[in-house]
């Protein structure tokens, strides 16, 4: 299948997104080689994005512009990790646990924020990785919430695994118990002898955006303990909604039996 034209938002974001990560500030033919465009389109559009400021021309060199460092800046104090935070730190005091916030990519879930004990440092952290859904709890509570016709890509790396799909403890009988419930849980199956419980922030039916998981010692999780932690963990997630879902703005009803 033919790849689709560019259009001239893509071309401004290859641009902008070029001059953002270059090692040191690049010149014109430098910028339309990287991003394949001729070089009097991409000065085109780079004249268009120095006006705007998304770029800073510096004699024959582009430099990242004001636009893009308050965007940073304004990104920085209130991207999902930041606004999430104090959630994090409030449940891994509450718990006594290692908390993780994940969110969704394209066939996993990526840790982006991690609250750890000292207590707990034995414990991998996994922040910045990506993290299949037939080996961890945080992916799996993710796509229970998807809608079922967007579950396929995550199914996929547990195919190629050769990880069981179908019976009673295969992959899919786990994403139909965590739908059930809201609740993921994961007893050293990456790790041992590490357990985890994980749930879903879903603003919107099949749309979660986000996913916060409790981590710990297998002890820690057993079956006189357990209800305590997802009661901590609902708290927590349904305190994460109301926060992304902003003042005034009708949330779903908090899923699974309490």
């Amino acid at each position: 299948m033919p790849e689709a034209p560019r259009t001239a938002v893509d071309k401004a974001l290859d641009l902008v997104e070029a001059v953002a990560r270059a090692s040191q500030p690049p010149r014109l033919t430098d910028l339309a080689e990287e991003v394949g465009l001729h070089r009097a389109t991409a000065y085109r559009v780079l004249l268009d994005l120095v006006r705007r400021g998304w770029v800073l021309r510096a004699g024959d060199r582009y430099l990242p512009g004001t636009a893009v460092l308050r965007l940073s800046s304004s990104a920085a104090r209130n991207s999902l990790a930041a606004l999430a935070r104090p959630v994090l730190t409030t449940l891994s005091e509450r718990t006594g646990l290692m908390v993780n916030l994940q969110v969704p990519e394209a066939d996993r879930s990526r840790v982006i924020d991690v609250v750890r004990p000292d207590r707990l440092a034995m414990i991998s952290h996994l922040m910045g990785e990506a993290l299949p859904v037939h080996r961890f709890a945080g992916p799996l509570a993710l796509v229970a919430a998807l809608d079922p016709a967007a579950r396929a890509p995550y199914l996929r790396p547990a195919e190629e695994a050769g990880y069981e799909l179908t019976g009673p403890d295969g992959l899919l009988a786990d994403i139909e118990r965590t739908e059930r419930s809201g609740f993921a849980v994961e007893y050293g199956r990456n790790e041992q002898p590490v357990a985890s419980l994980s749930r879903a922030v879903v603003p919107q039916p099949g749309a979660p955006v986000c996913a916060l998981t409790v981590v710990g010692l297998n002890a820690e999780f057993d079956a006189s303990r357990l209800p305590r932690l997802r009661q901590d963990l609902r708290e927590a997630t349904d305190e994460l909604r109301r926060i992304l879902s902003g003042p005034g703005v009708p949330t779903t009803p908090s899923d699974g039996p309490s």
